[in-house]
């Protein structure tokens, strides 16, 4: 396996990627930063759940997709904001609304990972992870 140059892009291709084959869980290689944009997903409903599998190397997240009774999933679309290329920043007042606030944004403030609602909240701005709906 290669070194990717964005490990959070790879982390969202690889749930986008399971979404549209039908999978219920997909296997994702760890990070501290990956787990709490998990578990931030979880929180808002896009996300089953995930378990952490060690590993000889950094470990593995099975993260488990939450699908409707009719076979339809919880996330429509998935977009990251900030690459290593072209960091976004933004401050708190202008922390963008994702589907006129029927979406998430996701920030990495200095409080930690949050949604755009907890970081308003909080009063900080911070780098945009990315955008789900």
């Amino acid at each position: 396996m290669s070194a990717t140059t964005d490990p959070i892009a790879d982390y969202l291709t690889r749930i986008r990627n399971a979404i549209r084959a039908g999978y219920r869980k997909v296997d994702i290689p760890s990070s501290k930063m990956k787990k709490e944009i998990t578990k931030i997903l979880i929180k808002e409903g896009y996300l089953h759940d995930f378990l952490n599998i060690e590993d000889d190397r950094q470990g593995i997240l099975r993260v488990f997709l939450r699908f409707s009774r009719d076979g339809k999933s919880a996330i429509t679309g998935i977009k990251r904001v900030s690459t290593p290329g072209l960091r976004h920043y933004v401050s708190v007042r202008n922390i963008p609304r994702v589907r006129n606030g029927l979406g998430t944004t996701v920030l990495s403030t200095p409080c930690g990972v949050m949604t755009g609602k907890a970081a308003k909240r909080e009063n900080v701005g911070g780098e945009v992870i990315m955008h789900i709906w």
